[in-house]
């Protein structure tokens, strides 16, 4: 795919571009967005340097995307309720997303995608991975898909965070969704379960779901279907959340690595 205003310079061959000749942090025209729209379509995840996004700003990016989802297991800033904080230092615990996971799988219409943005960085690792879902539908054998395609799943979080936050009364989202999903843009097949979200296999006995589910997750770390984004400060990356899942690398601690995400409403997977 060509590109008249934008610079898009792929990173892998399957996944993951850096885009150049953008503001993110200034209103962008019809003309822009429609080439991030197509890149992200093409690249699942894209990737920019030396953007410094305020929090207006950055909402307002989201919203050339789609309307923003409200995270179901996470509270907002309080000034900003749609930008959660994504922060980690010498006092953290745990830090989000330490598994591959898709974002909010476990909500009746996961969302379109996420963009965030790191203002502050470790002088080394940090880094993010994102494993592209066509690749791994893709590279299973023709019988494995056709076993796969009519299976539905199970996506629960409470066990996430009810071991992180043991002291919050809240049930979280449960809800089932189809092993593989069709890309409602580019219509293509791809891989929709994650270790760290996905606690059951409809219509297989335990034993059974739980073995398809171990070859699955192990499955979808193989490095071919991988990007790795080493972030520096006032970098972005803007996913899609439906064709991907990602990683991120707790190997800084005690350092600080912070920035914020707004995450795009999507809508039920079929």
């Amino acid at each position: 795919m060509s590109y008249d205003v934008l610079d898009v310079r792929p990173v892998t061959k399957r996944i993951g571009a850096e885009v150049f000749g953008v503001d993110l942090n200034a209103p962008l025209g019809n003309k822009v967005v429609s080439e991030l729209h197509d890149a992200l379509m093409e690249h699942q995840v894209l990737f920019f340097r030396d953007q410094h996004l305020e929090h207006d700003n950055h909402k307002r990016l989201g919203r050339y995307f789609g309307e923003l989802a409200m995270h179901s297991g996470v509270s907002g800033l309080a000034d900003h309720p749609e930008i959660v904080a994504i922060h980690a230092d010498a006092n953290s615990k745990f830090i989000a997303g330490e598994d591959w996971h898709s974002d909010l799988s476990e909500d009746a219409e996961p969302p379109m995608g996420s963009i965030l943005y790191m203002h502050t960085v470790p002088p080394t690792g940090g880094d993010t991975l994102w494993s592209s879902m066509y690749a791994a539908y893709d590279a299973l054998s023709p019988a494995m898909q056709d076993f796969l395609e009519p299976l539905t799943a199970v996506h629960d979080s409470n066990h996430i965070y009810r071991e992180l936050f043991p002291d919050v009364d809240k049930v979280y989202p449960r809800n089932t969704h189809p092993v593989v999903r069709t890309h409602p843009v580019t219509k293509r097949k791809c891989l929709f379960i994650s270790k760290s979200k996905t606690i059951k296999i409809n219509g297989l006995s335990e034993e059974e779901g739980d073995a398809v589910l171990r070859f699955l997750t192990e499955h979808v770390k193989n490095p071919n279907f991988q990007v790795r984004f080493r972030w520096q400060p006032h970098s972005v990356a803007f996913w899609d959340n439906r064709c991907t899942q990602h990683f991120a690398t707790w190997d800084y601690f005690p350092e600080t690595r912070s920035g914020y995400r707004v995450t795009i409403a999507g809508d039920r997977p079929y």
